[in-house]
C-alpha cells in the first residue's frame, strides 16, 4: 500500500520525447511543476525501436547493437600514449563511442569523445554547434603523454538530426587531426595475468582483447534516468576495470559508478590499497538519482590490486551488482 501511495500523491511530468514547451509557457510549466522538477519522466512507449540502417548510412559507420541500443566506438590508434611504461590502447579506455537509444519517434543518444588538448576547442565547438550538450571534461590517467581528456556529450531528437550531428562531431576530430583515428594498425600489448585468479577474487568475468583483460559491470540495483529516459550499462552506467602486465607487476585502469552515499567509502578503499583515485566527476547533468564516478590507476601485484577494487566494490550496490 505504501508504494500505490507513492504513486498517487507524487507528482509527475510526463512529456513526449519530441514535445517542446514554447517560451511564452515556461515560466507557467516551470512554476507548476518546480516541486517535481527532479521526478520529470519521459512517456517512452513501449517497443520503440531505432533505425539502425539510417544511422549506418548517415554516420557512415558501423555499431553494435544490444537490447534494442546502438553504440558506434572509434578506436584512437592514432593516439600513442604511456602511462607509468604501460602502453595506452583502446581496450585500456582509449575509445570514443556514440550510443543511441530509442524513444518513441525520436532518440537519446550519449557519448564519449576523446579530444587531445590540440582537438578541444574546435571539437567542443562543433559539439555545440550540433545541438548536443556536454556535460563533462575530465581526464581518466595521470602522467599520460600525451595529454588526453573526455568529453561527454548528450542530446534528444530525431535520428537523423543525431546521426548527422554524430557524424559531424567525429569529422571533426578527423579534420582537426589531419587522419582517421581508427585508420592506423590497431596496437597490443603482451600480458602474462593470472586471469582464473583476478575472476576469482573479482567475483567476474571479463574479456580478452589485445592482451587486455577487461571487466564491466552494471548497476542492476540502481533504475538511472537521464532527462527521464532510462539508461543502461550499454549507454555507459558501468563500472570497469582493465587489466595488463604480468602476476608480479601489473597495471589496472578503470571507471567505478557510484551514488552519492558510496563515493567517499569507495575512495577510502581503492586510496588504502594503493591505488590511485586521479579523477572524480559526473558524466550527466540531468540524471535521477544523482551519480558520480571516478578514475583510477594502479600499477602493481596484480592479486593486491585485486584485492584493493574488491573492497572498493563492496562499498557500491551492497553486492548486488552483475557483470555485463
Amino acid at each position: 500500500m505504501k508504494f500505490i501511495a507513492v504513486l498517487l500523491f507524487t507528482p509527475f511530468l510526463f512529456i513526449a520525447c519530441n514535445q517542446a514547451v514554447s517560451s511564452g509557457d515556461e515560466k507557467s510549466a516551470e512554476d507548476s511543476t518546480a516541486a517535481a522538477s527532479k521526478r520529470n519522466v519521459i512517456a517512452c512507449p513501449p517497443g520503440s525501436k531505432l533505425d539502425i540502417a539510417k544511422i549506418e548510412q548517415i554516420t557512415g559507420m558501423k555499431g553494435v547493437e544490444k537490447n534494442g541500443e546502438y553504440k558506434i566506438t572509434v578506436p584512437q590508434h592514432d593516439l600513442k600514449i604511456v602511462v607509468d611504461g604501460f602502453k595506452i590502447i583502446p581496450p585500456m579506455g582509449l575509445g570514443s563511442w556514440a550510443a543511441f537509444t530509442p524513444c518513441g519517434d525520436s532518440a537519446m543518444v550519449m557519448g564519449d569523445i576523446i579530444v587531445t588538448e590540440t582537438d578541444l576547442k574546435p571539437v567542443q565547438q562543433e559539439v555545440i554547434k550540433q545541438g548536443f550538450a556536454i556535460t563533462a571534461i575530465h581526464n581518466h590517467f595521470v602522467r599520460n603523454r600525451p595529454n588526453v581528456m573526455y568529453m561527454h556529450i548528450d542530446r534528444s531528437a530525431d535520428i537523423t538530426t543525431l546521426s548527422n550531428g554524430v557524424k559531424a562531431i567525429f569529422n571533426k576530430v578527423k579534420e582537426v587531426r589531419g587522419k582517421d583515428p581508427k585508420g592506423e594498425k590497431a596496437d597490443s600489448v603482451v600480458s602474462a595475468l593470472n586471469i582464473p585468479l583476478l575472476d576469482s577474487i573479482i567475483g567476474y568475468k571479463g574479456e580478452l582483447s589485445k592482451g587486455v583483460y577487461k571487466y564491466t559491470i552494471g548497476r542492476p540495483d540502481v533504475q538511472l534516468l537521464e532527462h527521464g529516459i532510462p539508461v543502461s550499462a550499454f549507454m555507459g552506467f558501468n563500472t570497469w576495470a582493465a587489466w595488463q602486465g604480468t602476476p608480479e607487476k601489473a597495471a589496472v585502469a578503470g571507471d567505478f559508478t557510484m551514488l552519492e552515499n558510496e563515493v567517499e567509502p569507495v575512495i577510502k578503499a581503492l586510496v588504502e590499497n594503493g591505488i590511485e583515485v586521479v579523477a572524480v566527476h559526473n558524466h550527466m547533468v540531468h540524471e535521477d538519482p544523482r551519480i558520480f564516478f571516478l578514475h583510477y590507476w594502479g600499477v602493481g601485484n596484480a592479486q593486491q590490486l585485486a584485492n584493493g577494487l574488491k573492497a572498493a566494490l563492496q562499498q557500491t550496490g551492497k553486492g548486488k551488482a552483475t557483470g555485463h
